[in-house]
């Protein structure tokens, strides 16, 4: 046998060796949680999903992983130590620029109205007496955190038209909240006189809307929307998709996405409950349907 030949064969070995490894590594699945909410929540909500998904796929476990901001489940999805994450649309913009093969967005979540998209919604105490985005000028302002969609991006995007200058000039100051829920009850708090998070912008205000951040706190007892106004809302912006990573099989990828697919017909509460609102399912997305954030992202934040 030839040297080259015998190279070539251990080569071959060494490379379905490391397959079939990989494919034995797939006992576990790991969906990250970004920290929007407070961490037990999020855990509560997404231990559902979890149970059914290792009965879906056959994995011996699916391990949920908190991680106290966005960055956190960013880093993971792109390491591959996540394989699978809901986040908004700014969040999978910093993983496609850092690597647009890591991470494939395959559904997205569809709201009560029918609509694919949300809004970036300010707001303040009802009783600071603010009646507009105009009255801030020379406040401060909360973030949510610097890789949300709503709490971030889009504002710094999208309110220059609304204040007529760019942010930084109309604001005394700026700061993060800690995630959207934190950042609300930072308004409250007199932490901000402001702050950006999310909504649907349909249904029962009294509700937080039909979906969202205020949505899920009003839900939970810890925000009554008559403690506060809101200043501003956004243009219309795509809502975030379901992350899986590309490190996984395409056989496993399959059988993640149709379970997700499936979930809200056979588990509905367990369905809103993991996407925060009365969504009534997934529908398919890929990049292009996240270009204009991606667009955004490079342009504001530079990757």
């Amino acid at each position: 046998m030839t040297a080259f030949r015998k190279t070539l064969l251990a080569a071959t070995a060494l490379a379905m060796l490391a397959s079939s490894a990989f494919a034995q590594d797939v006992s576990v699945l790991r969906i990250g949680l970004d920290g929007s909410e407070n961490e037990a929540d999020q855990m509560r909500n997404a231990q559902c999903v979890a149970d059914q998904l290792k009965a879906a796929t056959g994995v011996s476990e699916v391990q949920l992983f908190p991680s106290p901001d966005y960055n956190g489940v960013i880093q993971g999805l792109l390491g591959g130590t996540i394989d699978i994450a809901v986040m908004g649309a700014s969040s999978y913009a910093a993983i496609y620029l850092k690597d647009p093969n890591a991470v494939d967005p395959i559904l997205t979540t569809v709201g009560a109205d029918g609509s694919t998209g949300y809004y970036s919604l300010m707001v303040a105490r009802k009783d600071s007496g603010f009646k507009t985005v105009a009255d801030l000028k020379g406040k401060k302002l909360g973030f949510a955190d610097p890789d949300s969609t709503s709490g971030y991006l889009v504002p710094n995007v999208a309110l220059p038209a609304a204040i007529g200058m760019p942010v930084k000039e109309f604001f005394s100051e700026t700061g993060f909240g800690g995630g959207h829920e934190n950042l609300v009850l930072g308004v409250l708090d007199h932490k901000f006189d402001a702050g950006t998070t999310f909504g649907s912008g349909v249904g029962d205000w009294a509700e937080g809307y039909s979906s969202g951040n205020l949505h899920t706190m009003v839900a939970k007892g810890i925000l009554d929307t008559d403690d506060i106004v809101e200043l501003w809302r956004s243009p219309l912006i795509p809502n975030g998709p379901l992350m899986v990573s590309n490190k996984l099989p395409e056989d496993m990828k399959g059988k993640v996405e149709a379970f997700f697919k499936d979930l809200p017909g056979k588990d509905l509460a367990c369905f809103q409950g993991f996407t925060g609102g009365e969504n009534t399912g997934f529908t398919e997305v890929d990049a292009s349907f996240y270009q204009t954030i991606i667009d955004a992202r490079k342009s504001v934040i530079g990757g």
